[in-house]
């Protein structure tokens, strides 16, 4: 017997099963990256990963790799730089799209549904069409910021917000309007309405869509390829480079990967609960 979910519905052994071998091929590189990370650059080359877990004492088990990867490169420095990217390129745009889904959802204006459709449009242009004429507005011909930080936050907003201000507004449109209706009969402005009720109940979708965004923003590389360099270089740009033309510089290529994926980890883990509530909720209204 399978039994049944907490909602009654039976459980489904097919989905079960699906959901393991999508687990197991899900992990079996992340822990081929892992166990190469501690291994030296000969033992790499003549075997494979998973003869380490078979051949344990064989596996030219070695802890220089990370020792080296912050010794002789930068990543202690762009991990930093990551920090300082992502953490703007989160906080910015679901800021603004809390307020602009909070706006689509309660407030009552001409063209409301029109502008959120051509918002919602947005997420289907390809980010890389905006490149060039970013490049010449944030440029020295325009702006004269390319480089900054801040040039990546304007555009990590940009790119992010039709994802979360859709994702945002289905959610708030499943909140109930009664507390709503009330708040305002009580006087509410809409700034105290969004503050304190709209907003602490949106939570699980703006903590679902933060986890996104967080991770997209960490592993961007052409962005932070196109309009940073040197000493505001992120660390999926420093990795990019590690590895030389002729294989040089993979064993610490491993080191750094494994060390680019503690913090996204750690924010995933953390927000994890959120990620599937916030992500279906009103998913199949308005």
């Amino acid at each position: 017997m399978m039994g049944r979910m907490k909602d009654g519905r039976p459980r489904s052994l097919v989905a079960i099963i699906t959901m393991v071998v999508l687990s197991i091929l899900w992990t079996v590189p992340t822990v081929g990256l892992l166990v190469t990370s501690f291994r030296d650059r000969v033992s790499v080359a003549r075997t494979g990963w998973w003869t380490a877990l078979v051949d344990p004492l064989g596996a030219g088990w070695t802890m220089d790799n990370y020792a080296r990867v912050f010794q002789s490169t930068s990543l202690g420095s762009s991990l930093v730089n990551s920090i300082a990217v992502a953490i703007p390129g989160t906080v910015l745009p679901i800021m603004f799209a809390a307020f602009a889904a909070y706006a689509f959802t309660f407030m009552k204006f001409p063209g409301r549904e029109l502008l959120f459709v051509i918002i919602v449009a947005l997420m289907v242009v390809p980010i890389q069409v905006a490149f060039q004429p970013m490049l010449n507005l944030l440029g020295p011909r325009g702006l004269g910021i390319s480089g900054e930080f801040v040039a990546v936050w304007l555009l990590h907003t940009g790119f992010g917000m039709p994802l979360a201000i859709y994702t945002l507004r289905n959610y708030m449109s499943s909140l109930p309007s009664s507390v709503v209706e009330s708040a305002k009969i009580d006087g509410a402005s809409h700034f105290q309405t969004f503050w304190r009720l709209v907003a602490p109940m949106s939570m699980p979708a703006i903590a679902a869509f933060a986890t996104l965004q967080f991770i997209w923003v960490w592993n961007d590389l052409l962005i932070a390829k196109l309009f940073l360099s040197g000493s505001t270089a992120t660390v999926i740009v420093d990795l990019q480079q590690m590895l030389g033309t002729q294989g040089q510089g993979q064993e610490l290529l491993t080191a750094g990967a494994f060390v680019s994926m503690v913090i996204p980890m750690i924010v995933f883990f953390s927000l994890q609960r959120f990620l599937v509530r916030g992500m279906t909720a009103g998913s199949v209204k308005g």
